[in-house]
């Protein structure tokens, strides 16, 4: 007897569970956009994953190959000015920009929104200073900022330093954006219910409200990371970023250094612009695909 209702709990579980794959799917099959974007970044993650097992990204380093030569078998997007291999360059470079990008938006969030979550459910005083604190910073131009702070520590500056530069602004409107959200939400019923319970506020609000607000949470990551990685490719495009690492940012950087658009070396122009317009698009439409899921009005039925 015992075995049998073991048997009709797993059969209940595994029901459950294959209903929510089936209604997943069916809302995914709704969501073209999400799917889009999230082809076009999985197609990005395969090609600077996979394609480091078939391309020593050792010759990314300048003296590795032939200056200026055209796209060949040996060298299928060719080399640059300086010798480098340009598909080791693409590939390292992926891998490089994806990840200054996902740290920064990453503790963008977390720094912004432990801030925008303490500030809207604790309210009077510290509500105000930190709104006060965020609203001036909010009128500090960022590009000058980081200018002038990648400027100060070029010096041995990696693609992680890079990312710990960016965020330190990064954290700043998901901080005023997430205690908008939580002024909404801490007035709900399920709040007051965890508030007679006993619940502490933290637990209020990070087991509580947070899951209620994944969805725009995540919305909220994507978009800090596609500013993180146009903040990061501003200031390597300058000269300010790691001198010594191939990111898309420095990639071109090198191309307006050597005139590659006066010298028609199109081979290394083209390739990182192809990248980053991949790169921004999939951002773009997995954002939209996610404000569909956070936003219940623009969110389609089947």
């Amino acid at each position: 007897m015992s075995e049998r209702v073991v048997q009709i709990a797993e059969e209940a579980d595994w029901g459950s569970w294959h209903g929510k794959l089936l209604e997943g799917g069916r809302y995914l099959a709704r969501n073209p956009s999400l799917i889009a974007g999230l082809v076009l970044l999985g197609a990005l993650a395969l090609f600077s994953g996979l394609g480091r097992l078939f391309v020593d990204v050792v010759t990314a380093a300048p003296l590795s190959g032939p200056t200026a030569a055209p796209p060949s078998a040996a060298y299928p997007l060719g080399t640059d000015s300086q010798g480098r291999n340009l598909i080791a360059v693409m590939i390292e470079g992926t891998w490089l920009t994806l990840r200054m990008g996902v740290v920064a938006g990453a503790l963008g969030i977390v720094a912004g929104g432990a801030l925008g979550f303490v500030s809207a459910y604790i309210g009077g005083t510290a509500d105000k200073v930190i709104t006060w604190v965020v609203d001036v910073l909010l009128t500090v131009p960022a590009i000058l900022f980081l200018v002038m702070i990648s400027a100060v520590v070029q010096t041995g500056l990696s693609s992680m330093g890079m990312a710990l530069i960016i965020a330190a602004l990064a954290w700043r409107r998901p901080a005023r954006q997430i205690r908008s959200q939580m002024l909404v939400m801490r007035s709900s019923g399920y709040v007051d219910m965890a508030k007679l319970s006993g619940a502490s506020p933290l637990r209020i609000i990070f087991l509580e409200i947070a899951p209620n607000l994944l969805p725009f949470l995540v919305s909220s990551f994507v978009t800090a990371v596609a500013a993180a990685i146009l903040a990061g490719i501003g200031l390597e495009a300058m000269g300010l970023g790691p001198q010594n690492e191939p990111t898309l940012g420095m990639t071109i950087f090198w191309i307006m250094a050597f005139s590659a658009f006066l010298q028609g070396l199109w081979w290394w122009i083209l390739p990182p612009v192809a990248i980053l317009i991949v790169l921004f698009v999939g951002l773009y439409l997995v954002n939209a695909g996610l404000d569909e899921l956070a936003n219940p009005r623009l969110r389609r039925r089947a």
